[in-house]
């Protein structure tokens, strides 16, 4: 009876185990597991690589292949820790070390001073970015519910989506006869700070989708 007991009570003990939360076994994986390891042709705007001790994102890249010589690839990276750029040209194929980055979802608080301040909305715990290391904040909305970017476990970044909908505060009417002078775009300014083209219709009070990337005027939130 007793070596029952114990059998079950071990049983219990590794499912316990397997029924931790996702997150936690997925962080372990990461963590634990061998190295991932990518090459230039994996580059894409916005790409995390670990490299001299540090966490650097790809801001700009191209692969050139010139008459002679062997093909390689230009690229312009930002050091997500402290804001450092730096320009660096591989090999074509070279390899480097993909940033092992954890995410969670947080809600964006407040500015205080150089930093957004987002918190946790479970443990209501909050972490705190450098602004100038969010290459897309003036598109983030207080209240807004954002993946944030963990390595180390320090918050170094976040992940502003390709598309938003925002509000136009200010916006100078659109003339009669501008269209006819050629003019087909005047510049406005939305709820975050963000100053963008839009076609001259557009104006205050009215919601339109941007895309962050280019900041480009896609239509109204209701197109």
């Amino acid at each position: 009876m007793a070596r029952l007991v114990l059998l079950a009570a071990s049983a219990a003990l590794s499912a316990g185990a397997w029924l931790a939360p996702a997150p936690s076994r997925a962080r372990a994986a990461v963590r634990g597991g061998a190295v991932c390891m990518g090459s230039t042709a994996d580059f894409k705007t916005g790409l995390t690589i670990e490299m001299e001790n540090s966490v650097w994102k790809v801001m700009e890249f191209l692969h050139v292949k010139p008459g002679k010589g062997a093909a390689f690839v230009r690229s312009k990276l930002k050091n997500v820790i402290d804001g450092r750029t730096l320009e660096k040209t591989w090999r074509a194929g070279e390899s480097f070390e993909d940033a092992q980055v954890d995410k969670a979802d947080m809600t964006f608080s407040y500015i205080d001073g150089d930093d957004h301040v987002f918190m946790n909305m479970e443990t209501f715990e909050e972490e705190r970015i450098p602004t100038s290391s969010i290459d897309k904040a003036t598109y983030l909305k207080e209240e807004d519910t954002i993946q944030v970017l963990f390595w180390k476990g320090k918050a170094i970044d976040v992940q502003v989506p390709k598309t938003v909908t925002l509000k136009v505060t200010e916006a100078v009417p659109g003339a009669k006869g501008n269209t006819a002078q050629g003019r087909t775009e005047k510049p406005v300014t939305l709820e975050t700070g963000a100053e963008v083209m839009v076609p001259m219709f557009i104006e205050e009070g009215e919601a339109i989708r941007i895309d962050t990337d280019t900041n480009k005027y896609l239509g109204r939130s209701n197109d």
